[in-house]
């Protein structure tokens, strides 16, 4: 934590000594926040009353808990990519098989070499600087608005928390890398098109890379239910909530048995009308 309040007179304490540690990479930037904490609470009530299958009580009682205000760490990074892939293209057609009664199509697929190359430039690749987070809340929270991002200054974390990162840059890079690979590989299969994929390599070379230091700014609060604990984060940019929540197995078994149901009256309905 590199902010907060001060434990004694509640006043906001920031140490700016930790940003500029020789032993830590500087803060480039931050958001600042945009959302109140009246109007995180709101997003969080909609949210829970869009909830499906949560317990009755739940919903009626709500949340009971405290929002903070945080500042996350995060790094991002922008890259110039130049890949060659190989791979090959899949066409469907149909053939007739069998004959009288077991005359029937099935698919088949035809395939052909594909190859070729592709530059791409990524822009802001975001990766969390901070371990021990829900990664599917943190994930959720995208996309941030980081053009609204300013010039850090320690003045602007006064009255919010923030935390320092834990996870180093090059742990870091390699998390973009994945995303990087996982977008190239998307762009890939259309460039190959058909109607299947198979890509055999894909090699690609950066240049042109650079990163940057920020803080991003959530609401976070945590709540009990039942003896357990759950996780509610409020991207404090547009009110994007991603959270945590308890399930009714009462109303999910009684989903199932309709389901059932309705399923069984069809298959019912359709015999009915073939005799």
């Amino acid at each position: 934590m590199t902010s907060g309040e001060c434990a004694y007179c509640g006043n906001s304490v920031v140490d700016a000594e930790v940003h500029a540690a020789a032993d830590r990479l500087p803060v480039d930037g931050l958001v600042p926040f945009q959302v109140e904490k009246h109007q995180a609470q709101q997003a969080l009530h909609a949210w829970i009353k869009s909830l499906w299958f949560a317990p009755n009580a739940f919903k009626r009682r709500g949340v009971q808990g405290k929002f903070n205000g945080l500042y996350l760490p995060y790094w991002t990074f922008d890259a110039m990519t130049a890949s060659r892939y190989v791979g090959e293209r899949g066409e469907h057609y149909w053939v007739t098989v069998g004959s009288g009664k077991n005359k029937r199509s099935e698919r088949r697929t035809r395939w052909s070499h594909a190859s070729g190359s592709l530059q791409r430039f990524f822009d802001d690749v975001l990766v969390c600087a901070k371990t021990g987070l829900p990664h599917r809340l943190v994930c959720g929270l995208e996309p941030w608005p980081l053009t609204k991002c300013i010039p850090f200054n320690p003045e602007a974390l006064a009255g919010y928390a923030a935390m320092t990162y834990d996870q180093e840059l090059r742990t870091g890079f390699t998390q973009a890398g994945e995303q990087i690979h996982q977008a190239l590989e998307a762009q890939v299969r259309g460039l190959i098109g058909g109607d299947e994929q198979r890509i055999a390599s894909l090699d690609t070379q950066y240049s042109a890379l650079t990163y940057k230091h920020l803080l991003l700014p959530v609401w976070m609060l945590a709540y009990a239910w039942n003896n357990k604990t759950y996780q509610i984060i409020v991207n404090a940019c547009n009110g994007e909530v991603e959270g945590e929540r308890p399930y009714s197995w009462v109303k999910i078994a009684c989903a199932v048995l309709a389901a059932v149901a309705v399923a069984v009256a069809i298959t019912l309905a359709v015999n009915w009308r073939g005799v």
